[in-house]
């Protein structure tokens, strides 16, 4: 049974998929590489929650429940005794390897490992793990922002257990999410829909068909989205876009390539909300 939960990665994807598990009461480890950014993880955390209080969906006393949950750290070995750890790191095989590889050393042997990765092969992730835990490692794709979008695609692994599949799923269900079983193929499910998407979106711009508002128009009152596909590529970081993008190129050519207008704003330093700009300059907010 999955009592204690661990997310290493405190940035705002990590933050909000750490605020999943507390929120729904499991007590949360979230951890990174220095004591500072995980705390600064759970400052991410108190302040979407201030934004719930504000909109009247949670009361001060749920907030203070749920931060009571999280407990930031910096030492991986805090994680020891989790039941299910998610990785939301850099898409960046190599950085996602080493932390398999310590988690598999002072993680006990029940524990599932599990990867946010939105594009990379959980097979592939999964050697860096021992072979006895090789069953026990399962992709959990997670849709941004994970406090709000309940979509989890759940990725078996080649050697990923039936067992392993159905608690992670009955988990995400715990915690209020829409668990879909999707094969283990680069970009998974939603990726390829969305980048396919997205892609598209960039050309009505760089054809000078609509402008970046007009198009998050076209999404929000004639597609029926919640938010504009700018406004979310802006939400889900620019350099990240671009990783997910290439990998995709790599896989399955012309239909993912990579858009100039991502690569302009990555090169100038515009990667979104994080940075304070990107499609829209969100500096004027302030």
């Amino acid at each position: 049974m999955i009592k204690k939960v661990g997310v290493v990665g405190a940035g705002m994807m990590g933050a909000e998929i750490a605020l999943c598990f507390a929120r729904a009461g499991y007590h949360t480890v979230l951890s990174d590489m220095t004591q500072e950014i995980a705390e600064g993880g759970k400052l991410k955390q108190e302040a979407v929650l201030d934004k719930g209080i504000k909109k009247g969906k949670i009361t001060k006393e749920d907030k203070e429940a749920t931060l009571a949950n999280v407990y930031p750290t910096c030492d991986i070995n805090e994680m020891s005794d989790c039941d299910f750890i998610v990785e939301a790191v850099l898409e960046v095989f190599d950085i996602k390897k080493s932390i398999y590889e310590s988690l598999d050393k002072v993680c006990k042997e029940s524990t599932i490992i599990a990867s946010n990765t939105s594009s990379i092969s959980i097979s592939k992730l999964a050697s860096s793990v021992s072979e006895e835990r090789k069953d026990k490692f399962v992709g959990t794709h997670f849709n941004s922002p994970a406090s709000v979008m309940k979509l989890v695609e759940v990725v078996p692994g080649l050697l990923t257990s039936d067992e392993t599949v159905t608690q992670v799923i009955e988990l995400l269900e715990a915690v209020d999410k829409v668990a879909v079983r999707v094969k283990d193929v680069v970009g998974f499910g939603l990726n390829r829909l969305f980048h396919v998407m997205y892609l598209e979106a960039c050309r009505l711009v760089e054809e000078g068909v609509c402008t970046p508002e007009d198009v998050d128009k076209i999404c929000k009152y004639g597609l029926g989205h919640p938010m504009g596909i700018f406004a979310l590529l802006d939400i889900t970081g620019h350099d990240l876009n671009q990783n997910v993008d290439e990998i995709l190129f790599e896989a399955y050519g012309e239909r993912f390539r990579p858009s100039p207008q991502i690569t302009r704003l990555v090169d100038s330093g515009r990667l979104g909300r994080k940075t304070g700009a990107g499609f829209y300059d969100y500096n004027k907010e302030k």
